[in-house]
Order: structure tokens, then sequence, then C-alpha cells
């Protein structure tokens, strides 16, 4: 495992700590610095830019060729980190809890450490992974005019606080698609000089509103219209596995979302989160994949397969089996035929 030291938390130090072994390329444009790096140790783009009131950001887009641990030593500050995957996963534990964690994509994460401990965060290998950190210095954000940290929970009130001995604080809330849509539009931004800088800071304004505001309704126990929780997504987990058992039968949303115990706005939330599809894209994939098994380990005629998966015009499925993989279903038992 690759293991990089950072000791710092000021954006420009951490990418020139990051380069050090990443031997990339350094660019600043606008207050924003960039790294970036394409060699035998993997591929990637790292930006970052920091604003007044101690709020800052750093962007990871990145797929290391072996699993890469970024380990932080902070002895002088311990900010309080937003954190966001739009793509991937992270695995994190820290000096003083020994327990490891996932974070996984869309999940709403902050967390805020006690001075002088470490914090690794491991990318996995080969994986492409999109990380969002806001950094927020509470002692400088507190200086801030109409701050209205008072209105913030209790809990996450004392990961403001100033105090030296405060408990370390921990939030791995729900899973929520419209912070997702939001920081793809930052990670999207192709503006430049002052516009740049204004409509970036904007979007972290807005980006850390909406992450407070998940943490306030997970507290509540209140969901968000564009939040799942972990039971929401181990319940699509197993109608997943219900699917692929009854692929053969009519499998609508609505009886679908009636089985999980659920919404069908839910569910269709569900499976775009899970597999960045509807439930009927799910579901036609699945059955593109079983058919093809069916046709390569099988003596099933095409009529056949078509019935065993559901379908009821055969046309139909050469022309989406076709689509999915620039050959005829016919055409394709011919050529595995040949292949034996």
């Amino acid at each position: 495992m690759q293991k990089i030291e950072i000791h710092s938390i000021d954006g420009a130090e951490i990418l020139e700590q990051l380069n050090l072994y990443l031997e990339g390329k350094l660019i600043n444009n606008w207050g924003e610095h960039v790294l970036e790096f394409d060699n035998k140790l993997g591929k990637g783009v790292i930006r970052t830019i920091a604003f007044d009131w101690g709020v800052s950001l750093v962007d990871y887009n990145v797929n290391f060729v072996q699993d890469t641990s970024i380990i932080f030593t902070i002895k002088d500050a311990n900010p309080i980190e937003f954190i966001f995957i739009s793509e991937g996963k992270l695995n994190y534990t820290t000096s003083v809890e020994n327990k490891p964690y996932t974070f996984e994509r869309y999940q709403n994460v902050i967390i805020s450490t006690k001075k002088f401990s470490k914090e690794t965060y491991i990318f996995p290998k080969t994986a492409a992974v999109k990380v969002n950190f806001i950094y927020v210095l509470s002692g400088e954000y507190s200086k801030k005019k109409n701050n209205n940290l008072s209105y913030l929970s209790k809990s996450l009130f004392s990961a403001f606080t100033e105090e030296n001995e405060k408990p370390p604080y921990k939030h791995y809330g729900n899973y929520n698609l419209r912070i997702a849509d939001q920081i793809k539009q930052l990670q999207e931004s192709h503006e430049s000089g002052i516009v740049r800088t204004l409509s970036i800071e904007g979007q972290l304004n807005l980006i850390l509103a909406m992450q407070i505001l998940e943490h306030n309704n997970y507290e509540n126990g209140l969901a968000l219209p564009e939040s799942l929780s972990k039971d929401d997504i181990k319940k699509i987990h197993n109608l997943s596995a219900f699917i692929i058992d009854n692929i053969s039968e009519p499998l609508s949303v609505q009886s679908l979302a009636t089985k999980a115990g659920m919404s069908s706005k839910k569910l269709q939330l569900g499976f775009r989160v899970l597999y960045s599809k509807s439930v009927n894209e799910y579901i036609r994939q699945l059955k593109l994949e079983i058919s093809r098994d069916y046709i390569k380990n099988t003596n099933d005629s095409i009529s056949e397969i078509v019935y065993n998966i559901g379908f009821k015009s055969r046309s139909y499925f050469s022309k989406i089996f076709f689509e999915r993989y620039g050959i005829l279903p016919t055409d394709y038992r011919k050529k595995i035929k040949t292949q034996e």
C-alpha cells in the first residue's frame, strides 16, 4: 500500500505535500491550486481553493494503481470536515478510534477530530474516486458576521467550539442525491477569473447548507425526499436478489415498491443511488445479462430464453440485445459455437 503523509490543512500545502509522492504538475489560476498527475502511480486531478472565515475546498478526482493511504497528522488545528463522495468509496480510520469506517457514495459525512490525532483515508486501487472535502476552521468561522452558529443542533454546535478537549465528532448520515447534483455543478464549473471564484464560493456555501440540513433532519428522524437511510439501502439490496429470482415474472415499479415497503419515488431514488439507473433500466439490463448467459451456457432456443427472462416479443429482445452488445442473439450463439 502506498502511504502519503500530510501535515497541513492549508489546501496549497496539501497539494505540495501530495506532489512529493505523486510527481505531477502544479497549476495556480485565480487563487485556485490544481495538481494533475498521470503516471505509474495513477491518474487524477486534485484541486483546492480557500475563502475567508476559514472555509476551504479540497476536491479529489483520482484513480490510483494501488491502495493509497493519505494520512493527515495536524498539530495546530482540527477543522470540521464536510465530506461527500460522488463516485467510489473511502475507508477511514483515526488514531483515537481503531474501528475502520467506510464512507459510501452519496453519503453525507461530517467529522471533527481531536487536536494532534491522525486521520487516514484509504483510496482503493484501480477505482475511480471523486470526493469533496469542505474544511471549516471553527475559530475563524465564528468571527463571521451573522454566522448563526447558535441555531445548529447541540451536537454539531459542540464541534464548532474552540475547546482544546472537545470530544471528536462524527456524523455518518443518509444518502442524498440533491447534494450530489449540486457538487456535480461545482465540479463542472467552466467559468474563469472573478466569475469562477464567486461561483465556487456561492456553491460551497450552498453545499454546506445542504449538508447541515441533512444532518438536522437525520437527528430529528426526518427524511428529505432526496435522502435514503441505510435501512432503505438494505431493502433495495434485498429487492435486487428478489428481482434475479423472479426475472421471468412481471415486475412493475409499484409491485416492487410494495414488496420493499417503500414508495415508488423512494425506490427509484434508491436504484439511482446504487446502480445509477431507473428500476426499469436495471431490470432490462439484468434480463440481457441473464439472457447472454443462457445463450452461452444452455441449448435452449432463443424463443425459450426470451420466455425465461420474461419478454413477450422476440423481435424486441433481439433489438435491445443488439443495442447492448452490438450483435444479434442468433449471431452471438454462432460466434460462441465457433470458439468452442
